[in-house]
């Protein structure tokens, strides 16, 4: 990027990444079209060193989308291991396959979750188990600042709802001794702090013990707001 003249600045706390202090439309470069780099908000960069993955593991992003943090997984895990993508779209898949073909990231495995039978058939056969959980979206309004006005109490109700059960749900293809990682762009506690306390509480939260989480707000990181815990399957 420098010979580029595309200037950048190493982030503190963020080895792996860089900032742009201006603008600049890095996505034409050769060097982004060869995958020697992916633009991904400095909050979301955290999350895949919290899973503590290591080369070799079998690990599931269980809510990959169109997986920034897939394929930093895949970078970490030194495309060695299998990671295993699960969404509920397949669009999103697909545009991760892309992606992971432009990264040269190999290791990596796609499901549709298009009934329960995708997940069942990966109970207890997980190291490492990320689920990016859909939230309010409440971390990301220096970006998004209309959703302020958008987002209806109905909605974070039923939000949170879906978390409680893809929480426990997911939780479930942790094999023992195995981690899991809990994570949301939301500033709200009941979508954080508490949400991993009630699943604790669970039947199926009982066999895991809290190792510990990290907030981060916008307004002190200069990044997006989010939440990150970490649990680990006795």
């Amino acid at each position: 990027l420098m010979d580029l003249d595309i200037v950048t600045e190493p982030i503190p706390h963020l080895p792996e990444g860089l900032i742009l202090p201006e603008r600049a439309n890095v996505f034409m470069t050769d060097v982004f079209k060869d995958g020697w780099f992916e633009v991904q908000d400095g909050s979301s960069q955290k999350v895949a060193a919290f899973l503590e993955v290591e080369p070799g593991m079998k690990v599931i992003d269980a809510c990959a989308g169109a997986g920034g943090k897939t394929l930093h997984l895949a970078a970490l895990m030194q495309n060695k291991g299998q990671i295993i993508a699960m969404d509920l779209y397949e669009s999103k898949l697909k545009e991760l396959k892309l992606r992971a073909r432009r990264n040269g990231a190999h290791n990596i495995d796609y499901r549709v979750i298009d009934s329960t039978k995708v997940i069942k058939k990966l109970y207890e056969k997980a190291d490492r188990v990320l689920i990016d959980a859909p939230c309010s979206g409440l971390g990301v309004l220096k970006r998004n600042p209309d959703a302020k006005w958008k987002l209806q109490p109905e909605f974070i109700d039923n939000i949170r709802a879906v978390q409680a059960e893809v929480l426990e749900t997911y939780s479930k293809m942790v094999k023992p001794g195995g981690k899991l990682v809990y994570a949301t762009c939301s500033v709200l506690p009941s979508e954080n702090q508490e949400q991993v306390q009630r699943f604790l509480q669970t039947e199926n939260g009982k066999a895991f013990q809290f190792v510990k989480d990290e907030k981060i707000l916008a307004s002190e990181s200069g990044f997006d707001g989010f939440y990150m815990a970490l649990l680990q399957r006795k």
